[in-house]
């Protein structure tokens, strides 16, 4: 037992030099590089962070396009899903109560209209895009908000579709930060 117990703790400080000290101050290297994409790309108006790129922000306002729910209301200090299986009650509950709430806000939308990504939570709680389905099924509540013209929406829309990497990896998707800010810029 003993023969084995030196090469365990050997083991044990090799991996906690490697993967406690090692690793970490290498991606904190990598960030300082590019620091651009290791803060969540803020994005800056009039001097002001406005929001950040990479990180899903709530929209409320009926004059906006509406983003991802969150299981932890878009903290990023706490990031994160809710856990629950797509079978459990509370969870089947809380995505028929969002169903009902994007109903009211849409009254144009039929149920099986409303993309997937609109009532239910990422895993990481802060993804900040959505599919352009899922922008395009907001637009006559825009529309009718902003009193605009939903063909110039659509428009909109088509000029902030994000490509998948590459032309391969992903899908196509809108960032609704973007997307709402450009919106604010449209006369």
């Amino acid at each position: 037992m003993i023969k084995n117990l030196k090469p365990a703790i050997m083991l044990t400080i090799l991996l906690l030099l490697l993967l406690g000290f090692a690793y970490p101050f290498v991606l904190w290297g990598i960030g300082q590089l590019m620091p651009e994409k290791s803060t969540g790309s803020p994005i800056i108006q009039e001097g002001r962070i406005t929001g950040y790129e990479n990180i899903g922000q709530n929209f409320t306002d009926e004059k906006y396009f509406r983003g991802r729910p969150s299981a932890v209301g878009y903290n990023a200090a706490s990031t994160g899903g809710s856990n629950k299986g797509p079978s459990n009650p509370d969870y089947l509950a809380e995505v028929q109560a969002r169903i009902d709430t994007f109903l009211v806000h849409n009254p144009d939308v039929k149920k099986e209209n409303i993309p997937s990504e609109l009532v239910t939570a990422s895993g990481s709680g802060l993804d900040p895009h959505i599919s352009p389905q899922g922008a395009y099924v907001q637009i006559s509540r825009i529309a009718k908000t902003r009193n605009i013209n939903e063909e110039k929406l659509k428009e909109l829309i088509r000029n902030n579709i994000e490509k998948p990497l590459l032309g391969l990896f992903g899908t196509e998707r809108v960032n609704v930060l973007k997307l709402n800010i450009a919106l604010d810029k449209l006369k």
